[in-house]
């Protein structure tokens, strides 16, 4: 049978679509860039308030990102649409890893001439692709002592994905992007981020996954590094085609409908509501397209920006099991004193000691950690199981960062190395960062094994 172009494109969205939470929250539906910054510490709040009107001084973006090679086709992912006032919406769909969709951008900026152009960024991304020297600024250690490890790790998780694929296809990740503000640049034109806060979409996401729905989301996003189906710029543009994006997002809706509901509908509305709070006569703005759909559908709509900006409380319930667990813990020593004295109590305490070390020491060992690592990692885990305050992670992932201090160059190189496992174990900023995850998921099953075997000769 011939392998033609439109079997290849449908296979590439069965491999997509069996990892759909993981391409959509990676590349095409967050169209993210990972970002250090913005990661590890607070968003600018009052910033998500004033309008996102970027002006332009200086230069940003140091490269060329018309591809020479992209072939001259029509506009097939262009919808116009016109506001109550009288105001035209270009809405231009795009891939995040496509030459093509560069070259969409470029062409539509010249043939269409809007007055403005709007792009689905917030201004944290828009700082982060527009810095391409924002990795040198990286402070791990900073990142480790605000507990913010596992966040950046999944956010290098959630890049690397796209970024193999637009190695593959030889493509700047953002690249159609950054061609749209570099042509708001040269044409003289404002240019509005229209996306919502990319901390804010994060949060609401996390915060309305249940345990098993953050689970599945985790297990997905580790399921990401291990791709390894090739595809080619055709499928990615057979992707960009409505019947193939709404089989996608249906996929992702019956595997985790709270995501679908904050990556994709949210910001469908969000999107659409600062449109139409544009200033422009003729308004391009370039989107991903799984949102063309959605925002065409909302822009004659009037939404309320605030309930969509706002952050869920934080549960108690996880605060107080983390209490629970070492009360628990302490009340089984108590009790196997009273019980059988001393020497039960030595005894319940060295398998305290060993289990949960050993399973932490176990996690900085996978993580590639150094000798002096893995030992921290063990010490730590029997007390900092028992204060929630702490966890041996971080502690075993200081001690990596002090004995393999992160170099420039590291940073640097964080980028590529991501695309590859060798290179994300190999990468010492990496490998911190899977020092603390590992180490404190080393911790947590320890101290479920060594609790459950000390409740069972104790009770």
């Amino acid at each position: 049978m011939l392998d033609t172009g439109l079997d290849r494109a449908s296979r590439a969205g069965g491999v997509l679509r069996d990892r759909v939470v993981t391409s959509l929250f990676a590349a095409s539906a967050l169209r993210y860039h990972p970002p250090p910054l913005a990661s590890c510490g607070a968003c600018d709040v009052a910033g998500r308030e004033k309008r996102r009107r970027i002006g332009f001084s200086g230069s940003f973006v140091g490269m060329s990102l018309r591809p020479v090679d992209a072939p001259v086709t029509a506009l097939t992912t262009l919808r116009e649409h016109t506001l109550p006032d009288g105001r035209e919406i270009l809405l231009l769909g795009t891939a995040h890893v496509s030459k093509q969709s560069v070259a969409d951008v470029a062409r539509a900026v010249e043939e269409l001439a809007p007055d403005q152009i709007a792009v689905e960024l917030c201004e944290a991304r828009y700082r982060n692709l527009t810095d391409r020297e924002a990795w040198r600024r990286l402070d791990i250690f900073k990142v480790l002592r605000e507990g913010k490890a596992p966040l950046l790790l999944s956010s290098l998780v959630m890049t690397s994905f796209q970024r193999r694929i637009a190695k593959e296809l030889g493509v700047v990740p953002g690249a159609e992007m950054l061609e749209a503000i570099e042509r708001a640049k040269e044409k003289d034109l404002s240019l509005e981020l229209i996306d919502r806060d990319i901390q804010v979409t994060l949060r609401r996401t996390w915060g309305r996954l249940g345990w098993w729905g953050k689970l599945k989301l985790m297990s997905q996003l580790v399921g990401s590094l291990f791709v390894g189906q090739e595809i080619d710029e055709e499928m990615v543009e057979k992707l960009k085609q409505e019947e193939e994006l709404a089989g996608l997002l249906e996929a992702m809706a019956a595997a985790l409908p709270q995501v679908k509901s904050t990556l994709i509908d949210e910001r469908d509305r969000y999107m659409a509501q600062r449109l139409r709070q544009t200033t422009g006569r003729r308004v391009l703005a370039v989107i991903g397209a799984g949102h063309l759909a959605g925002i065409a559908r909302h822009l004659d709509e009037e939404s309320d920006l605030a309930p969509l900006e706002q952050v869920p409380p934080r549960s108690w319930v996880p605060r107080l099991i983390a209490w629970a667990i070492p009360v628990a813990i302490v009340a089984l020593l108590v009790v196997g004193f009273l019980r059988g004295g001393v020497e039960e109590s030595i005894t319940s305490i060295v398998l305290w000691v060993l289990v949960n070390g050993v399973c932490a020491a176990l996690g900085a060992l996978a993580a590639f950690g150094h000798p002096l690592t893995v030992a921290a990692a063990f010490v730590a885990a029997p007390i900092t199981s028992l204060n929630p305050l702490i966890a041996a992670g971080w502690v075993a992932g200081l001690v990596q960062a002090w004995i393999h201090r992160p170099t420039v160059s590291d940073l640097e190189d964080l980028p590529e190395d991501i695309t590859t496992l060798k290179g994300f174990w190999g990468n010492s900023v990496s490998r911190i960062l899977l020092v603390v995850v590992l180490a404190n998921l080393g911790s947590m099953l320890g101290t479920f094994i060594a609790g459950g075997w000390i409740a069972a000769r104790t009770l």
